[in-house]
């Protein structure tokens, strides 16, 4: 999704290509179009698009993705836009 952008390079997403088992769980169940399965394994494509919700760690199989939700980005969002408080992030 190249038209939705949080803060550039603070994602806390991981993913180990060498565990990956490329099922594609990731791009199933990421709301941002993240992930892309090329060559039978899992690759990160949009690494800014990334809002840290969690949703491809708790569904890969063989835990090769993790990431921190509610640090980074999301939780900057969630603070300053929605609830009008300083952030209690490192983001910004």
């Amino acid at each position: 999704m190249k038209t939705l952008r949080y803060i550039a390079g603070v994602t806390t997403l991981l993913l180990d290509v060498e565990t990956c088992v490329g099922c594609g769980m990731c791009q199933e169940v990421c709301p941002h179009q993240v992930f892309k399965l090329r060559a039978k394994k899992t690759e990160i494509v949009d690494l800014d698009a990334c809002m840290e919700c969690g949703a491809c760690a708790t569904n890969c199989l063989v835990s090769a993705i993790s990431v921190t939700p509610g640090v980074g980005c999301a939780s900057y969002i969630i603070q300053t836009w929605f609830k009008g408080k300083a952030p209690y992030t490192k983001c910004c």
